[in-house]
């Protein structure tokens, strides 16, 4: 007579379906600890022997708990800001689900530009000067207290794009009455910081806290940081520029006084915690929070931590510590490719090329489509063309000798994502 051999592994599921989710799902998949992924709703290129796609919408949290329940998923780890901010946490947690990312109200660090500025302020954590605005009158006649360039934000969720830094008064009068017109009912306006930018990540957990590699993210879809905001174009990791120094500095005067505000706020904060920082001639300020993993930084990120991914959320799941992350020296660059007219009217039914593997190269892939054995393009950033090598400048040469094999109709990408490391 047979014994069927029950499997201890967990089954998990990654909610979300662009390349941070893809870069997530590959981090789990290699776990030893892990039987299944599955992504809802993922997309078509990202099936493999445990990452499973699930035609679930992200925000549907009914059907995702229902699908949680009928395949005993362990554990659900979210990453885009839409569902958090929506409160999917508080939802699974209300049906008694295992699930790993803040509730609703903590998720508005990154749903609302003015809660988390009051955050700021109110433990004292640096950052800009600002003013919060209801009605585009106020916000113009208050545009005197600011000097040239103004930074100008929608207070809710703008996937990244919803940044506009006006170099002029004039520019800032136009970019105010668009955004209330378009219908934004609150507005930030900040001082400008000069300095370079980093982005921070820490994982949570209660009082419990572990900071994983450092990334610098491309906002500017241009060469040069030209041309608009946009969700992302590329990132690296580590940031050699940065001195040991600024780094402490980020910790002492940031990171640690912002684990202490979401505790004393009573936030119940188990997640991720993005902060991006500008390190200004005064020290380290804070630009933003994000309630969740970045994208493109993940794709940096994640294939440099040596510590298996799935157990560190795994011992927070359970409400144990953290153990200290074990760090990979090796050096990770990704390239996006978007569609062209992204972030503002991308193309769509672009040809992709089939990729062939090469060491140290890896694709996560993104907004596509299936047709047969081919790929297309879906609109917005495709796919990431990411390279891990022993320093950042191999990293770099790898990625973009890699994509000169291939042709990319009517995309683009920029061609100088790295180069502030050997800049600044």
């Amino acid at each position: 007579m047979e014994v069927a051999i029950l499997s201890n592994k967990l089954n998990l599921l990654v909610v979300g379906s662009g390349g941070r989710e893809h870069a997530i799902c590959k981090a789990f998949s290699k776990s030893q600890i892990v039987e299944n992924v599955y992504c809802a709703p993922g997309n078509v290129a990202m099936e493999s022997s445990k990452i499973k796609p699930v035609s679930i919408p992200e925000l549907n949290f009914e059907e995702l708990a229902n699908f949680v329940i009928a395949n005993k998923i362990d554990w659900t780890f979210v990453g885009p800001e839409d569902a958090l901010v929506a409160g999917i946490v508080d939802y699974f947690k209300e049906r008694g689900l295992a699930i790993f990312g803040p509730n609703k109200i903590a998720s508005q660090l990154e749903g609302s530009k003015d809660f988390a500025l009051n955050f700021m302020v109110n433990h004292e954590i640096p950052t800009a000067r600002y003013q919060t605005f209801q009605k585009s009158e106020n916000a113009i006649k208050a545009l005197t207290n600011f000097s040239a360039p103004i930074v100008i934000k929608a207070d809710g969720l703008a996937g990244g794009k919803g940044v506009t830094i006006a170099n002029t008064s004039d520019e800032a009068v136009d970019v105010i009455k668009k955004m209330f017109d378009n219908g934004e009912t609150q507005i930030v306006l900040e001082e400008f910081l000069n300095g370079p930018e980093y982005s921070l990540f820490v994982i949570v957990n209660g009082s419990d806290f572990q900071i994983l590699p450092m990334a610098q993210d491309h906002k500017r879809a241009f060469d040069n940081d030209s041309g608009p905001n946009t969700g992302g174009m590329g990132a690296y990791s580590p940031v050699p520029q940065l001195a040991q120094e600024d780094y402490q500095n980020m910790i002492v005067k940031v990171v640690e006084p912002s684990i202490k505000g979401l505790n004393s706020e009573q936030f119940d904060y188990h997640g991720i915690l993005y902060i991006g920082l500008i390190l200004t001639e005064q020290g380290p300020k804070v630009i933003e929070y994000n309630v969740r993993l970045g994208d493109p930084e993940t794709q940096v990120v994640l294939p440099r931590l040596e510590s298996d991914f799935a157990q560190v959320i795994d011992d927070c799941i359970n409400g144990l510590k953290m153990e200290k992350l074990s760090i990979n020296p090796q050096a990770c660059l990704n390239v996006v490719l978007a569609a062209e007219g992204y972030p503002t009217n991308p193309r769509k039914g672009q040809l992709l090329p089939s990729f062939t593997q090469e060491p140290g190269i890896s694709i996560d892939y993104a907004n596509v489509i299936k047709d047969g054995d081919q790929f297309y393009g879906n609109g917005g950033r495709i796919l990431s063309v990411v390279s891990i090598q022993k320093t950042l400048i191999e990293a770099q040469k790898k990625a973009y000798s890699y994509m000169k094999n291939y042709e990319f109709e009517n995309c683009r990408f920029r061609k100088d994502i790295g180069n502030k490391a050997f800049k600044d």
